[in-house]
């Protein structure tokens, strides 16, 4: 096979919204570095919405991982949902995204009282070699349609490297 048609995992993406800052979103953000170990950012409101959130309010955290450990992040959060995915969680760009609805579905994580029970989305971003010129500073580029990743590529790239049953 061609090196360069090789799919690879770029990140995993983490996010948990909170809706309001206060003691919820600091519970969230210990749940947060509970579950990946790594320091968490807040997420802020972009612009004023319809539901009255004024612009810059702190509503939510979210982590990035990447290379080893954002694998052996997946492969356990993988388990949360009995290592199934449906087929309509994968995008055009070959992403995919699921939700799960408590932490403590996780294996080794523990329920805390004082933390209480929230969800997560996690967001896998795929990506082949190549890929780099579509985020470079200097000729920036598109990505060449045949390079681009299928939604029936990453479907076999979960199935193969994460051992996914895709249902749908």
């Amino acid at each position: 096979m061609n090196p360069m048609r090789e799919i690879r995992l770029e990140k995993v993406t983490v996010n948990m919204g909170v809706g309001e800052a206060g003691p919820r979103l600091e519970n969230a953000k210990k749940i947060m570095e509970l579950v990946t170990g790594k320091k968490v950012v807040i997420t802020k409101t972009h612009k004023r919405s319809t539901f009255g959130v004024a612009k810059g309010r702190p509503i939510g955290v979210k982590t990035t991982l990447r290379g080893h450990e954002a694998l052996e992040f997946l492969k356990k959060v993988l388990q949360a949902v009995d290592n199934k995915l449906d087929a309509s969680v994968f995008d055009v760009n070959g992403n995919f995204s699921f939700g799960i609805k408590e932490y403590i579905h996780i294996p080794g994580m523990k329920y805390d009282p004082d933390l209480g029970i929230m969800g997560m989305d996690i967001t896998v971003t795929l990506e082949r070699p190549g890929f780099r010129v579509k985020k470079r500073k200097i000729r920036r580029s598109e990505i060449g349609k045949n390079h681009k990743i299928k939604p029936k590529e990453a479907m076999e790239w979960a199935k193969r490297t994460l051992g996914v049953e895709i249902e749908g």
